[in-house]
């Protein structure tokens, strides 16, 4: 199941993080085994490249994704994918938008 995740606008000279959180989707002792988030272009002129930075982090039933860069007026598609202790996977997808510094 694919759930849209809120994230804040986002400046761009400065390092984001990006938090989904799975919590819901965990049953009882069923944990976050890995996870990797991909980002696209949604739209504008910007290109995807860089902007997810690093490995994600686990913690409990959320993962959180380091974000790096973006272009001024581009939107992005975030997608992230996580696999279960029990194997599952579970998806949660979030646009990003990024704007100057001091912009709103």
């Amino acid at each position: 199941m694919s759930y849209r995740t809120v994230l804040d606008v986002k400046n761009s000279s400065t390092n984001a993080y990006a938090t989904f959180d799975f919590s819901q989707d965990l049953t009882v002792g069923e944990t976050i085994a890995s996870a990797s988030t991909a980002a696209t272009v949604y739209s504008g002129s910007g290109t995807a490249t860089g902007l997810v930075s690093g490995t994600p982090t686990i913690s409990g039933g959320q993962v959180t994704q380091r974000l790096f860069g973006g272009t001024v007026g581009t939107v992005y598609s975030l997608a992230c994918s996580a696999t279960t202790s029990s194997g599952r996977a579970l998806v949660r997808e979030g646009y990003l938008a990024v704007k100057t510094v001091g912009s709103i």
